[in-house]
């Protein structure tokens, strides 16, 4: 049995599943804040996940997905957990007594995506995650791929209008600040309101509303155009609490990639809107392929 532990900025999300990703057993409940209080939050969960499942802490393999960089179990610069530094491996396989295998958040919600895909080990996928920022997960060719310093999919950070709002970096128009939680809010600017407020206006008629919510159709369009003319690759799967804003989202996002088709040739040989799905929200596919990670996979 596998052991997997989402840990995200607002809640830890701790699995138990078998050898092809079924869930067997799920406790989630808050992050805290600080290192103490987050690991404190990871210890819980991954002890009450393996209770529920009847499986003793010694029989399962572990995984962790963390916010921030990873370097060989060390969790640096994970800013909305209140995170500068923490041997989270280490730390962990002292009190848990497994030693866990420890990546990127995004990186191993990707790998569980495509291991519940299901479509065979030479498909390969980007899982864009919008959530309060926005990157990717890459597997390609069954395993995730990280790149030279772990830098791969970090295309929040890719500017698509250089007079563009500003984002938190202190760049204008970058696909953050364009598709994320975090970047409709700092576009709104309304202290305690984000996304759902922000969407909630533009149904209202404000026009400022409208404005932000065209930016994050054109934000994820573009994130899958880039994601498919670098990397070809089979699927961008959409997933992360932006996802909750629902079909509109997408649907703003494909007339984005349908007007390019109907401009281009190659671009439309591409099949763009065809290439993206979004994600189940109430999967699990972090704390899965954190699981995966743990049993030795990508």
């Amino acid at each position: 049995m596998h052991l997997g532990i989402d840990i995200g900025g607002t809640k830890t999300d701790a699995v138990v599943v078998d050898a092809t990703g079924a869930v067997r057993a799920r406790h989630r409940q808050p992050s805290g804040f600080g290192a103490d209080a987050v690991m404190a939050a990871a210890l819980a969960s991954a002890r009450t996940a393996c209770d529920e499942a009847g499986v003793a802490p010694s029989d399962v393999t572990v995984g962790i997905g963390s916010p921030g960089t990873v370097v060989d179990g060390v969790v640096s610069h994970a800013v909305n957990l209140g995170i500068d530094r923490i041997d989270l491996a280490g730390e962990f396989a002292g009190a848990f007594g497994v030693s866990p295998a420890v990546d990127n958040d995004v990186n191993v919600a990707a790998l569980g995506a495509w291991v519940l895909a299901g479509d065979g080990a030479d498909r390969s996928m980007a899982y864009l995650n919008l959530g309060t920022g926005l990157a990717a997960g890459l597997v390609l060719g069954g395993r995730v791929w990280r790149g030279a310093r772990g830098a791969a999919g970090e295309i929040g950070l890719i500017s698509v209008d250089p007079a563009g709002p500003i984002g938190a970096d202190g760049l204008p128009g970058g696909l953050e600040t364009y598709a994320s939680g975090s970047g409709l809010a700092l576009q709104w600017g309304v202290d305690g309101q984000g996304g759902p407020e922000v969407v909630a206006a533009a149904a209202a008629g404000d026009a400022r509303a409208r404005d932000i919510c065209d930016r994050a159709y054109y934000g994820l369009a573009s994130c899958v155009r880039i994601l498919v003319l670098t990397l070809d690759v089979d699927e961008v799967v959409v997933g992360g609490g932006m996802t909750a804003w629902g079909a509109e989202l997408m649907d703003g996002a494909t007339r984005i990639l349908d007007a390019w088709a109907g401009a281009s040739p190659f671009l439309a040989s591409l099949d763009l809107a065809a290439r993206m799905r979004p994600l189940d929200i109430d999967v699990p596919v972090a704390a899965v392929g954190a699981a995966m990670l743990g049993g030795g996979r990508g």
